[in-house]
């Protein structure tokens, strides 16, 4: 999971589906890119919200990953947990999955994945990374993931 990078605060259009990377945020993407590379970390399948800051973090991040298809999903913008959860359940079979979204649908299914509660988890500044776990053989289901690693610039 990753979290898009620090947004201007405002759009030209006024609208928050459009607002940008601010500064801060394009060097966020580019830390979580080292990051991403020295991990050395390759999806098998990217699915990115169309969302402009988004769409940014991801194309930054994705200097380091290879030859993976992305899949942009209007669902993922302003997805709740539960929403996230069904969408990744589809995407089984693709083994490795890059999920680009926001907060707080993010850090939600995060908790709801490694501990199976939703309850006031604060966990994933912008640009961050959760790294979750799932036994091949079992269900993507709540408290069913391994939290292995949770990064941020």
């Amino acid at each position: 999971m990753l979290r898009h990078a620090h947004a201007e605060a405002d759009s030209p259009s006024g609208r928050d589906f459009d607002r940008p990377l601010s500064g801060l945020g394009l060097q966020q993407a580019e830390a979580a890119r080292q990051w991403l590379q020295e991990q050395q970390f390759q999806p098998q399948q990217v699915l990115c919200s169309p969302a402009r800051r988004t769409e940014q973090t991801l194309s930054v991040a994705a200097a380091a990953l290879t030859g993976a298809p992305i899949r942009f999903d209007a669902r993922i913008y302003e997805a709740t947990p539960g929403d996230l959860l069904r969408i990744l359940e589809g995407y089984r079979a693709a083994g490795r999955v890059l999920l680009v979204g926001h907060n707080p649908g993010l850090e939600g299914l995060v908790a709801l994945l490694a501990s199976g509660r939703l309850g006031g988890h604060r966990g994933m500044p912008t640009a961050s990374i959760a790294r979750l776990r799932v036994p091949a053989d079992q269900p993507l289901e709540p408290a069913g993931a391994t939290l292995d690693a949770l990064w941020w610039p």
